[in-house]
């Protein structure tokens, strides 16, 4: 399978655990696990403007797990 898209693991968050995560949520989940991102071309300055909350950070994790991206 080729690399999931943010879409794809935004669709798999919602139907297993009833939300849709922001793609900034995503980008810092796998920041977490120590895979590369790239920071996108809007941002400004180092710092994240919305990290990702602690609560929601297990089913997106799972996600990546399952997905096969960590």
């Amino acid at each position: 399978m080729a690399t999931p898209t943010y879409k794809h693991i935004q669709r798999w968050v919602k139907a297993k655990h009833g939300f849709t995560p922001k793609t900034c949520w995503i980008a810092h989940c796998k920041a977490l696990a120590g895979l590369p991102v790239t920071p996108a071309p809007n941002r400004k300055g180092a710092k994240r403007a919305v990290p990702c909350p602690c609560a929601k950070r297990p089913p997106i994790m799972d996600a990546l797990r399952r997905l096969e991206v960590i």
